[in-house]
Parts: structure tokens; C-alpha cells; sequence
């Protein structure tokens, strides 16, 4: 791992490991693999294929062992295949055929791959792996939507003076902005859980032209269907050329990209408010924050987070850009675009795992709050010139306007302005009570909605 090229697979190979489970060359040949026993065994069970016959459920047993059984060792036979034949789904083929050779199967060798074209085989493999990235990804986003959430609970009363432009402004809570965060990620998760996975075995050039020339009568559209969706758990798209367009990957990257584009944002508020002290961080013995400096506690966690949320965000975008675009029928430069979608999920797990790190040693500053919102009475310009308006009192936010650009603005200024305005007792009353940690509207109560 020392010498890998990819941080991915060497500085941070432990951190995504699971992942080599879903986009690894080993992956790849494996969900081959499945794909083409499956279509073998679909094709023995079709009865105007009398040619292929049924088998029996010790044979059918032994071919799908092949798929549970097969390991590193067994993918790296096909790669040896592979440095002959120049072609990565024929070596699946012959592969295939020597698992049965010298056994009852044997005479279906011919049906392996029958009617197929290389695609039809990649296309069911490169979602099937998607499918997989998504099972590891999306716990992974599920647990920080959740802990946010937790933390947007704990904080819903904390009041917090907010930031438009850098300037002080109407105060809020840490629990609302938080709960911001989380409601835009589950909108996201939920549009990435709408992408469905596609895909296709309909030969060459998507017409199912091979199929018909050998049997006309079968009904390939159901036959494909049943492998594609109640095998695999996929959708079928009949509507491809000799490729599956990739307008799904399109779309299920983009929505990645979303999700991890709010991240960041998530990540940059994060380590802002560390900047400002309104959160401290835990220290673990042992670590080191500065090399020079022994009283730092770095945010690192939120920056390696946002840097790793955009190198994904890098290879999602060109993902989506180009995969849709294909000369023709065909042409194949999807193809080696394709190996790198692992790496767009692996630093999107490695960006969502650093910020789980970095939610874990958040501790609220609450002195530090308190003090920033009693520094900033100005901010009640804002409920006071309301007031005024519904007092119909002339040009009051000119006034206010007045009172507060500029100027140093503390609690006895604002109290004895109200007190000179001529208003109904109640609302004199009640500005009167108001201080900027009060002034929070309904905060706590959106926290509440974001159940």
C-alpha cells in the first residue's frame, strides 16, 4: 500500500475497504459471472428453447455455486484467460465453459453467452456494482443525517446570533440551522433512493436481431425481463442501443453530487463556527494539531471532508457529463470511464466518514454564544421598525436606519428609543422584554417539524 498510486487504495485503503467489494476488477468479474449463469439458466428454463435443455437442481446447484463460490483466485483465472484473448467478457466465456467441462453441462457450453453481446453482459455487471456502492454509501449517509438531526435536538433552544453577508443579523438557534442541514440531505437521499437501476440484454444493437434469427417464436422481452428484474432486481430499458444509454448513472450521480455539494456546506458552516469558538473540539490523547504550534486543535476532520466530497464530486460530473454520450450505436470511450466509479464513492465515503469523526468531538460553546448575542443589540432594529409599522409611525425603518448604521449599539440605546415611541402598551411591553437571545422567532419549533 506504501507505494499505491491512489490514496484510495494505499493512505486510505482501510477507511473504504468495503468498497473493493463493489468496484474492484475482482467485483466486476464476479457480477460477470453471475450475470451470464443467470442467463444460462433463464435460457434452460425457457421451453421454445428446446435446444438448451432444462437442468436438472443438482446441475443448476453446481452453475450457481460457481457465482457463490468465486474468489480473488478464481478472478484471477479469468484474468489469465483475458491476457490471451484480448477481451474481458470472452474470458468470462471460456471460463465459464472450462467450469463445466467434463461434467452434464457440458453440452450447453454453446448457450454461455448465447445471443449476447459484450454489453449486454457490462451493462447488468456495471449496475449490479451499483448497486452494491449504494448499500455501502448510503448507511454511511443515513448516519450523519441522524446525527445531525441528534444535534440540531440537543441545540433547538441555544440561541445563536446568525451571520448574512459576514454581518450580524436576526439571531437564530444552533438546533434550526443545523436542522437546515439535515431536512436539504434527506430531500437528496430521497431523490437518489428514486434513481432506478436499468438495464439491458437485448443484443448488438438493442433489437434483439441474434435472438429472433434462432427462435422467433420465444418472447425475448419477458425472458431478458425475468433475468433483469426478478434475478438481478433491476429495471429494464428496451429502449438502448448495443448500449444502455447511462442516463440513470447520469442521474444517480448528479444526485450524489448534490448531496455531497451540501456536505460541504455543512462542513464549511461547521468549521467556521469552530473558528468562532461556538464549538470547541474534543482532544485525543496522542494527537498533534500544529508541529509547531501546541495549542491547536485543527478542524481537520471538516476539511479533509470537503476536500474529498469534491475530488468525488470531480468524478460524478464527469460521469454524468459523458457517460449519455455515445457515437452512434456505439463507440468506447464509456467503457474505461466506467472503472472510476468506484472512486467517485470511495471518497465520498471516505469525505462522509471524516465528518462523522469530526461531529463526534463537537462541544458546544454556550459562553461564547451568550456573549457574541449581548454584544449585538442592533439586531432588534429589525423587530422594532416592525412595530413601528404596524403603529403606522412615519419612515421607521429611515429611523432605525439611523439609531444603528455605524454606531455602537448596547441595550440601555435600544430601551430608551422604544421608550420614546409613541405605541400600544402591550407591544412597548413586550420590545422592551426583548433581547437578542430572545429574539428567535420560531426556531426551536422548525427543530420539532424536521420529525
Amino acid at each position: 500500500m506504501i507505494t499505491a498510486i491512489s490514496p484510495l487504495d494505499g493512505r486510505y485503503a482501510s477507511k473504504v475497504s468495503e468498497l473493493g467489494e463493489c468496484f474492484s476488477e475482482y467485483a466486476l468479474l464476479r457480477n460477470r459471472v453471475k450475470v451470464e449463469v443467470l442467463w444460462l439458466l433463464a435460457l434452460c428454463a425457457e421451453s421454445g428453447i428446446p435446444q438448451c435443455r432444462p437442468v436438472s437442481a443438482e446441475e443448476e446447484a453446481r452453475l450457481r455455486a460457481v457465482v457463490a463460490d468465486f474468489t480473488p483466485a478464481e478472478a484471477e483465472k479469468i484474468k489469465a484467460i483475458e491476457a490471451v484473448t484480448n477481451h474481458d467478457v470472452k474470458a468470462v466465456e471460456y471460463y465459464l465453459k472450462e467450469q463445466i467441462a467434463g461434467t452434464s453441462l457440458e453440452e450447453l457450453s454453446e448457450f454461455i453467452h448465447f445471443a449476447c453481446t459484450s454489453e449486454d453482459i457490462n451493462n447488468l455487471s456495471h449496475a449490479l456494482m451499483l448497486k452494491d456502492g449504494l448499500a455501502a454509501l448510503v448507511p454511511a449517509q443515513k448516519e450523519i443525517i441522524a446525527g445531525i438531526a441528534k444535534l440540531a435536538a440537543d441545540f433547538k433552544d441555544v440561541p445563536m446570533l446568525a451571520r448574512t453577508h459576514g454581518q450580524t443579523a436576526s439571531p437564530t438557534t444552533i438546533g434550526k440551522e443545523l436542522a437546515v442541514f439535515a431536512a436539504r440531505l434527506r430531500k437528496q437521499s430521497a431523490n437518489i433512493g428514486r434513481v432506478e437501476l436499468l438495464g439491458k440484454l437485448n443484443g448488438a444493437v438493442g433489437n434483439f436481431n441474434a435472438h429472433l434469427s434462432a427462435y422467433p417464436e420465444v418472447d425475448w422481452v419477458k425472458l431478458t425481463k425475468g433475468v433483469i428484474e426478478g434475478e438481478l432486481g433491476l429495471s429494464q430499458n428496451l429502449f438502448t442501443t448495443q448500449i444502455e444509454p447511462h442516463d440513470y448513472m447520469a442521474e444517480l450521480f448528479d444526485a450524489l453530487c448534490r448531496w455531497n455539494t451540501i456536505l460541504i456546506d455543512f462542513n464549511r458552516d461547521i468549521w467556521t463556527y469552530i473558528s468562532m469558538a461556538y464549538f470547541g473540539q474534543k482532544t485525543v490523547k496522542g494527537e498533534v494539531g500544529s508541529s509547531t504550534m501546541p495549542h491547536k486543535v485543527n478542524p481537520i476532520d471538516f476539511e479533509n471532508s470537503e476536500g474529498n466530497c469534491g475530488l468525488a464530486n470531480a468524478i460524478f460530473t464527469h460521469l454524468s457529463q459523458k457517460l449519455p454520450i455515445s457515437r452512434l450505436q456505439r463507440d468506447l470511450t464509456d467503457s474505461t470511464v466506467l472503472r472510476n466509479m468506484g472512486v467517485g464513492f470511495g471518497y465520498s465515503l471516505l469525505a462522509y466518514r471524516s465528518t462523522l469523526k469530526g461531529m463526534g468531538k463537537l462541544k458546544l460553546n454556550e459562553q461564547k454564544l451568550a456573549q457574541d448575542l449581548d454584544q449585538a443589540w442592533e439586531v432588534l432594529a429589525e423587530p422594532i421598525q416592525t412595530v413601528m409599522r404596524k403603529a403606522g409611525i412615519d419612515k421607521p425603518y429611515e429611523k432605525l436606519k439611523e439609531l444603528t448604521r455605524g454606531n455602537v449599539i448596547d441595550r440601555d440605546t435600544i430601551r430608551d428609543f422604544i421608550n420614546t415611541l409613541d405605541l400600544a402598551a402591550e407591544d412597548k411591553e413586550r420590545l422592551l422584554k426583548m433581547t437578542p437571545a430572545s429574539y428567535i422567532g420560531l426556531a426551536p419549533q422548525i427543530v420539532d417539524w424536521l420529525e
